[in-house]
């Protein structure tokens, strides 16, 4: 099994959406966590409303540390995936198994404001593009990959459309 991180500033929405959908669609050979270097406390209701409305269960979903990931115990992380450029500059902690580490910049939904109805459209269109990315990694072969290999594709994946 493949244990994947998915990493954001604020571990709120679009780390919890990469979670979401990487344990839905990558299960059983891929499990992801997510987390943020400066948690939020709570996912953003946009990020819940969407997963619900994907029959995805959200009572566990909560916004945490990265350094959850960091002590003795935690998940051997494999691949460490920023979804956020402030996430993408900041020095990560040393997590167990030395992961592989990639970008996927993509624009925070929770920026979005106005109506209901405008921030769930920009958490359907980050979701959208997050499913994008997935797809393209799930259809990888990563156990039979070397640790650059991989990195490259998944930086290159990373580069496709919505890209920030």
């Amino acid at each position: 099994m493949i244990n994947i991180l998915v990493l954001c500033t604020g571990n709120s929405a679009r780390s919890i959406l990469g979670e979401a959908m990487i344990n839905q669609l990558g299960a059983p050979q891929i499990r992801a966590f997510s987390a943020g270097s400066k948690p939020k406390g709570e996912p953003h209701p946009g990020a819940l409303r969407l997963l619900a409305a994907k029959a995805i269960d959200t009572a566990d979903f909560r916004s945490k540390s990265w350094d959850e990931f960091a002590i003795p115990g935690s998940p051997v992380i494999d691949i460490a995936l920023t979804v956020c450029g402030n996430a993408a500059g900041e020095i990560c902690p040393l997590f167990t198994g030395a992961p592989i580490r990639a970008h996927w910049g993509l624009p925070d939904p929770a920026d979005v404001g106005g109506s209901v109805a405008e921030v769930d459209a920009a958490f359907a269109e980050t979701w959208r593009l997050l499913e994008m990315r997935v797809k393209a990694m799930i259809g990888l072969p990563l156990e039979q990959m070397e640790p650059h290999d991989i990195q490259m594709k998944l930086n290159a994946i990373g580069k496709m459309e919505g890209a920030a």
